[in-house]
């Protein structure tokens, strides 16, 4: 019994840190907000085809972040 607590012990401190998920999943969260309150301040939001590009180029970096992190500290 006093093994099993010891291999569980040392199993938790092998654990990775969770914090660049966190901040990768609030950067994806803040950006999003960002891009909500935009979309709805300018009915013409983004305003031509590079900005849409832009727009969502970096949204799918960051959810690409958010999921990589998700896996790497699973």
């Amino acid at each position: 019994m006093l093994h099993a607590l010891f291999v569980l012990a040392q199993a938790e401190e092998a654990e990775p840190s969770k914090t660049i998920y966190y901040i990768a999943g609030g950067a994806l969260a803040l950006w999003a907000v960002v891009v909500s309150f935009l979309g709805l301040r300018s009915a013409d939001f983004p305003r031509n085809a590079g900005a849409a590009r832009g727009v969502m180029a970096l949204s799918a970096v960051l959810a690409v972040a958010a999921m990589a992190t998700a896996v790497i500290t699973a």
